[in-house]
């Protein structure tokens, strides 16, 4: 029996893989699914070597905001509402605004960001609010990538606060049109990734480096063989396959149920731990963002339920308070649980 896989290509296929293993630090998966008549998701797994807790927040309109890194810290009033899930309600990790911009925040070893003098003439923007300001400001992702593009601030980062890891992140968006867009800083500038075709992001290697390891991949049948391991590479390699594997419809149901599968095929069993590769990190929480209907489905790993937040049940016309959800206590929750949120003062943004 012939098959169509030539083994020494497939040799070198994973050669190259190899070379770009090794520098994941901290594991996350997104991916966005295209289907038609506007059906639009993006959806994102958490994973990190230790319990990183998580609360969902409703932000209204109107709040007003700082870069939280000093006097040159830039500063706006938010635009729209948003849905977000924090981190150790000290950043935005993860959300949706009420336009349907989605924006998650992975982790990326190689970044490096420009020089920041708080007494300087540059004005910053703490890396832990960098989510939030896209969310705040943009509907649409062409409407973010010509704002990020005039660089009229820069982005500082810092250690996580109790921490020595010094926190490197890059930053993805979509919009409910199926726009995709990555931001990540290497070698201290600022490179944008702009094209409806990027659907998937996960760790390192840089997204540019992702895209040439895939392209190696899509000459064997998905069918046939996949790269099954934690690492980022091998997660971007099944993503990219499995999203458009799956079926393209406009049935919600079947769409949700889809989406959260390929993200659950990319995730990190809980508690796998290594010696050898300290690195590997458990998923925590996933979430999915349905941007067609306007709903931010959300679970964590040691919850029994899926549940959600119909952002079409929130009037950010009357809305003037911000509110908390408590996820990070292992609560468990059921269905929209926008009613269920609870007044509280926004969190403060980690900077300087």
């Amino acid at each position: 029996m012939k098959t169509s896989i030539k083994y020494p290509f497939l040799i070198v296929c994973l050669i190259l893989i190899i070379s770009f293993l090794g520098q994941d630090i901290q594991a996350c998966t997104r991916v966005m699914y295209q289907g038609p008549n506007g059906t639009i998701l993006t959806a994102r797994s958490m994973d990190w070597k230790t319990e990183i807790p998580a609360n969902l927040w409703i932000f209204p309109r109107g709040l007003e905001r700082n870069g939280a890194v000093g006097s040159k810290s830039i500063t706006w009033t938010s635009k729209y509402g948003s849905v977000i899930a924090s981190a150790w309600d000290i950043a935005t990790a993860d959300g949706i605004n009420e336009k349907g911009l989605v924006t998650n925040v992975l982790w990326l070893a190689e970044s490096t960001y420009p020089e920041f003098d708080s007494v300087g003439s540059n004005n910053g923007l703490s890396i832990a609010a960098w989510a939030q300001y896209l969310l705040d400001n943009f509907a649409t992702v062409n409407e973010a990538v010509a704002a990020l593009a005039k660089e009229e601030f820069v982005i500082v980062s810092s250690t996580i606060p109790g921490t020595d890891r010094f926190t490197t992140l890059h930053l993805s968006i979509s919009d409910k049109m199926g726009d995709n867009a990555i931001f990540e800083y290497i070698e201290g500038k600022l490179v944008i990734h702009h094209n409806k075709s990027y659907q998937v992001m996960t760790n390192s290697p840089i997204f540019e480096k992702q895209l040439a390891i895939n392209t190696y991949w899509e000459g064997i049948p998905g069918t046939i063989m996949l790269p099954g391991t934690n690492r980022a590479a091998d997660r971007f390699v099944r993503a990219s396959y499995y999203i458009n594997a799956i079926p393209k419809t406009d049935n919600t149901r079947v769409a949700v149920a889809s989406v959260l599968s390929v993200i659950r095929n990319c995730s990190v069993p809980f508690g796998i731990t290594s010696k050898d590769e300290p690195n590997i990190s458990s998923t925590r929480w996933r979430s999915v963002a349905d941007q067609k209907n306007m709903v931010y489905y959300f679970e964590t790993v040691l919850t029994p339920n899926v549940f959600w937040v119909d952002l079409n049940s929130i009037d950010f016309n009357k809305l003037s308070i911000t509110k908390m959800l408590v996820v990070d206590d292992n609560n468990t929750y059921n269905g929209n649980v926008a009613d269920s949120f609870v007044e509280s003062l926004p969190f403060k943004f980690a900077g300087l």
